[in-house]
């Protein structure tokens, strides 16, 4: 193998003569050994050094790349090591020569502690300023074979590398070995996979294991999980010897191998034999550099991996951590991504992190031998030390076929992402061993286990005193055994072993590892539980109210689609489901789905009536087509190219554009497509006001800027109070008064919330690290960094995040958006979980990721998510009826399944770096601060609502509990209409009109208030400003839409009634109309037809009808629910439809003021 010489700047190559400490920059970390654990450390490196602070140089004394040693067995089948290969060669070609150096066929062999550097077999001389041991380990021979026997003796092996099976290979092909017996010692896991291999060469007539227990793999399973891998094997056809061991070797006088002695003097001919008894930590290296190793051997490290020498670390089975040396690959690659994490991510550009430390590893296994399926997981020896409980001892599940295919199956196990396991908990449990696992034999040495069973919560498990139950299956004609082990009273899962059938491992590894407590029966682990019917969301009774503002009934929607209803909209209309606060959509929506279904009719997701597609498929339509403006995307994709669109369609294409151009939503080209919160810059109130919430990025703020807020709400008498997100709310700003807040705010340092947006809100965090003593992760500087980043962009629906420093979990990450969670290893992350009516618990996505690619992640779902949810869709609700779930997405998003990352990755970037304050741009421009005008015609004030004291701050009149329906027809105006006169009351640059948007504005007339609209290519429009419904003047603040048949309207901003601006019908609430006005232009003047202010006011008035507190408590006491306004005398209806309780006139005084 060709290696690349490293660049003589870089000191990697120096004389003898000159050797010193490197002081280059990048620093240079040396990787002794290219196995699977210096790969996997050499990976990680490449992956997290991000910010290229090291060069990476590895020797390798074999003459291949790192293969998968585990795999070996399948080496006999293709001969082709470069199957193997953990990276193919082109991965190291690919590999930057600055970051990465490899070479083959050399061996360090020794290693200068003080000077910092390295020989190597070939003479080469390597610096280093950190050396990582990746030594690994070398198969172990029993004391009656010395090696110089092995030497002279031929038949002799081990089964460790490549060199050792292409010598078995080639031996088993001599004339004398073809067709004879082959002998392997040990009957543990590299003992079967020996087995397994010359039992497949067809050279080999016979193999025998000879194992020393009663059964194989003795440190896995007990004596009935082992009888059944006995059984397995036997039926191969593979003779095992148990209890008994070798003693010696037969040979020729050539040193020809013919036969063993085995323990009770019994000679066995054997033409080859392959020990497999164990395996000796290589320490060689260290121990003559003088580095402390281990009593039993390996070099000695301690929690952080570092060796008794400066700068020097030991990783894998060379390593003796806490007198244990392990021979599982598991525990490596747990050391490798320790030693990584803590050499780049303990300091990041996305905050500082709590250095890893090693733990006690999980040394589950699962595993094919022999052809048998084979596992053992968390402490699966338990109940050899503690006893169980008063109940029998074990219950025996009898097979039937039933059980057999009613058995649970789990989903596979979790592909590592950022040599991450996605499927596990961010606990890491320790199995509380009977036996220490080391690397010199296949025998284990006694180990005290108290120390460990302890690190068991007395909440989550049985401490050393405490009773366990024990749950198992055998099959023997299926060659199948379970045992699981429980705590005595069944809530906790504790370990177990499987052979034949392992299908669940991955599952309950999973409850082992987040000792959680288990809610179903334990006999389900073993017999399953029948599959339930797809969820589909009508398990309710008709009766049951599912609209608590209009009372309506899951009956109420079955009715209406048995009668023919097929769309959302029109279910709105016919049972007002939806209308009032708008939180029972998700359940209202769910049941019509499946009612549609049960009645065979397919439900469209068309975005509405204006575009026949769904919001996924427009975002395309836009993507590729590129138009800019909404009357371009309705003449590129609407169903009527020149219809204006609708209350639905109109924010959903704003927020597409937005999404993809991130121009400024208060630009005249998007103001008039935006929601009223967008539109505004902040979110209505019920009276009418604004509420003013500035960006507190991760819940940080200093004094200066508390204080700054503290004397902008007392300027302008707002109502305090601190949010969930960890922000401060000011309630009760006047739209006129929103630019000068804001200038304030903006001088001294605040941006835009964006609490009004479909946008990301707030990122919630913990102090982290930056104060407690229990953080893990610096969940402050992450949240910040997040917020920071993703601020501004819009989304299908709202968005928070929450950083939580440790699993004590205090920023509640796990009902977010997005939530991270440190752990020792990184961060976990937690997706599309929210609050509100129908909570959903966020779920772990991504397992121990490093901080700095958090990032990526995040931005691949988000960007997803944008792309592909419906209109008004949760990211919870998104993934919930996601295809495939969140292990589709996992694949998109993770292994990058459809080779779209890069593109998600840029397209967040390009929003990132396109950032602006949208407030900062308002208050800079005096053309976008006339918008924010009360009334375009005067700087008089109306106030909304009667403002009341309450806890020392004043707060808007409470509504009714009640609604009063109200129709306003000009009939009820005491003066005829010929009577009216044309009245200025606004300008053409008043509303700055144009061809491709519509505008509305108010204006002032006595005591009333009107909304003056334009609408391209229809015309002016005038009605009045207050909505009926809730008596809220706001109507100019509402979208502007039509119908199909051409209908202009528009939609309230409060709660959607929708009202025709030529008639003043309400097209979705027959209980509900207004009164519209002729307006014509004059010039550049705008009049309206009017009657007298007195007249006027007499009908509308704000004084009349503004919401008080008086009048609140009475109506919801029952009167005045139902209000005609309209006058007798001209053959209009009674002038006042009484409420429940009434007979005939008004209640109480007839003089009422509304």
């Amino acid at each position: 193998m060709t290696s690349r010489a490293p660049d003589q700047k870089d000191c990697i190559d120096v004389p003898a003569a000159s050797v010193s400490k490197a002081s280059c920059t990048p620093k240079t970390i040396l990787v002794v050994g290219l196995g699977m654990v210096g790969i996997a450390f050499i990976e990680k490196m490449l992956n997290l050094d991000e910010a290229r602070h090291y060069r990476v140089v590895t020797c390798g004394e074999e003459a291949h790349l790192a293969y998968n040693r585990v795999a070996l067995t399948e080496y006999f089948q293709h001969r082709s090591v470069e199957k193997l290969y953990l990276n193919q060669v082109e991965w190291y070609a690919q590999q930057d020569p600055e970051h990465f150096v490899f070479y083959t066929c050399e061996q360090v062999t020794s290693l200068n502690t003080a000077a910092h550097y390295v020989t190597t077999s070939e003479g080469r001389l390597i610096n280093y300023d950190y050396c990582v041991l990746a030594t690994g380990s070398e198969s172990t021979l029993p004391p009656y074979i010395p090696p110089e026997r092995v030497a002279q003796t031929k038949g002799v092996f081990v089964y460790r590398n490549i060199a050792d099976l292409d010598r078995i290979l080639s031996y088993s092909e001599e004339g004398h070995v073809r067709g004879g017996r082959a002998v392997v010692v040990g009957g543990g896991l590299l003992g079967l996979e020996a087995a397994k291999a010359v039992f497949d060469l067809e050279t080999i007539g016979k193999v025998t294991i000879v194992n020393r227990q009663a059964y194989p793999l003795s440190r896995q399973l007990d004596d009935e999980g082992g009888e059944i891998v006995l059984r397995c094997i036997e039926a191969m056809g593979v003779e095992v010897l148990t209890k008994t061991s070798v003693t010696s070797l037969v040979s020729t006088p050539q040193g020809v191998l013919t036969g063993l002695v085995l323990s009770n003097d019994e000679q066995l001919d054997a033409e080859m034999v392959i020990y497999a008894i164990g395996i000796t930590p290589r320490d060689d290296l260290a121990r003559k550099a003088g580095l402390k190793c281990g009593v039993r051997g390996g070099i000695t490290v301690d929690d952080f991996l570092r060796t008794s020498a400066p700068d020097i670390y030991a990783i894998g089975e060379c390593a003796s951590w806490r007198e244990n040396t392990f021979g599982l690959i598991g525990p490596g690659v747990e050391m490798a991504d320790i030693l990584a994490f803590n050499l780049t991510q303990v300091q990041a550009d996305v905050g500082g992190f709590k250095p890893r430390q090693m733990n006690m590893p999980d040394l589950s296994t699962k595993l094919k031998l022999m052809g048998v399926d084979v596992a053992s997981f968390g402490d699966y020896f338990l109940d050899k030390r503690i006893p169980r409980g008063t109940v029998p001892r074990s219950r025996k599940i009898e097979d039937t076929p039933a059980d057999k295919s009613s058995h649970t199956k789990s989903g596979q196990d979790g592909k590592p992402v950022w040599e991450v396991k996605i499927d596990d908990s961010d606990v890491l449990t320790t199995p509380a061993l009977s036996k220490q696992h080391t690397l010199k034999s296949d025998s284990v040495f006694p180990q005290k286990v108290s120390s460990i069973t302890k690190t068991m919560s007395k909440r989550h498990g049985p401490s050393s005193n405490e009773s366990i139950e024990c749950l198992t299956y055998r099959d023997p004609f299926s060659f199948v055994y379970k045992k699981y082990i429980f705590t005595a009273d069944g809530k906790y899962l504790l370990g177990g072993m499987m052979v034949g059938d392992t299908s669940d491992y991955v599952k309950l590894i999973s409850l082992v590892k987040k000792k959680k407590a288990i809610d179903v029966p334990p006999s389900q682990f073993i017999v399953g539980v029948g599959r339930k019917g797809e969820e589909d969301g009508v398990d309710l009774d008709d009766d049951t109210q599912v609209c608590s503002c209009h009372n309506v009934t899951k009956g109420a929607i079955v009715s209406c689609v048995k009668g023919g209803v097929d769309d959302i909209e029109t279910l709105k209309t016919k049972t007002k489901a939806g209308t009032g606060c708008g939180g029972c959509m998700p359940l209202v929506t769910n049941i019509f789905k499946a009612e549609m279904k049960k009645a065979g009719h397919s439900m469209s997701n068309n975005l509405c009536t204006h575009f026949a597609m769904s919001r996924q498929e427009l975002f395309t339509v836009i993507k590729l087509r590129k138009p800019k403006t909404f009357p371009e995307v309705m003449q590129s994709a609407g169903v009527k190219p020149d219809s204006i669109g609708c209350e639905l369609c109109r924010p959903a294409v704003a927020s597409i554009l937005s999404s993809m151009y991130n121009e400024l939503v208060v630009s005249p080209s998007h103001h008039s497509n935006q929601d009223t919160n967008d539109r505004c810059l902040a979110n209505m109130q019920r009276d009418g006001t604004f509420s003013v919430v500035p960006r507190v990025a991760g819940g940080e703020i200093t004094p200066d800027k508390l204080i700054v807020l503290g004397q902008v709400a007392k300027k302008y008498k707002l109502y305090t109070k601190i949010t969930g997100g960890q922000r401060i709310d000011l309630f009760g700003a006047p739209k006129q008064d929103l630019p000068d807040i804001w200038e304030e705010l903006v001088n001294a340092g605040f941006e835009s919330g964006h609490a009004y947006g479909k946008a990301l809100r707030t990122v919630k965090s913990c102090v982290g690290t930056t104060w407690c003593r229990y953080g893990v992760g610096d969940s402050v500087g992450m949240a910040i960094h997040l917020e920071e980043r993703y601020k501004g962009i819009r989304s299908p629906h709202k968005l928070k995040g929450g950083v939580s420093g440790c699993i004590r979990e205090c920023a509640e990450a796990q009902s977010k958006d997005f939530g991270l969670i440190a752990t020792d290893k990184g961060w976990n992350i937690f997706l599309a979980g929210n609050g509100g009516t129908n909570p959903r618990h966020a779920t772990l996505f991504a397992k121990d990721v490093p901080p700095s690619k958090v990032i990526r992640i995040l931005d691949r779902f988000l960007m997803y998510y944008i792309r592909t949810a419906d209109k008004l869709m949760r990211t919870a609700r998104w993934v919930e009826q996601f295809e495939g779930g969140i292990e589709r997405l996992q694949k998109i998003l993770l292994d990058d399944e459809l080779g779209i990352c890069n593109e998600l990755e840029a397209e967040m970037a390009t929003l990132v770096d396109t950032y602006h304050d949208e407030w900062k741009a308002v208050v800079k421009d005096p053309a976008r601060r006339r918008q924010f005008r009360q009334f375009v015609n005067t700087d008089e004030r109306q106030q909304q609502a009667e403002v009341i004291r309450e806890r020392e701050q004043q707060r808007p009149a409470d509504w009714p509990k009640q609604s009063s329906l109200a129709k306003f027809h000009p009939s009820a105006i005491g003066v005829p209409k010929s009577e009216w006169k044309w009245r200025k009351l606004a300008t053409i640059q008043d509303l700055e009109s144009s061809d491709t948007t519509s505008s509305s504005v108010a204006v002032k007339y006595g005591d009333s208030q009107l909304a003056i609209f334009h609408v391209p290519k229809k015309g002016f429009f005038a009605t009045q400003q207050m909505c009926p419904h809730k008596r809220a003047f706001v109507l100019d603040h509402g979208i502007v839409g039509d119908d199909m048949q051409g209908n202009v309207y528009v939609s309230c901003p409060l709660h959607k009634r929708n009202f025709r601006l030529d008639d003043g019908t309400c097209l979705n609430d027959i209980q509900y109309s207004i009164i519209s006005f002729d307006i014509r232009k004059e010039g550049d003047d705008l009049q309206i037809l009017l009657p007298e202010p007195e007249e006027l006011d007499a009908v509308i008035g704000t004084s009349k009808w503004m919401v008080k507190q008086a009048t609140a408590e009475v109506i919801s006491r029952g009167g005045g629910q139902g209000i005609e306004i309209a006058a007798e005398h001209l053959g209009g209806p009674p002038a006042a439809t009484t409420g429940a309780g009434c007979d005939g006139g008004s209640c109480g005084d007839s003089t009422l003021d509304w």
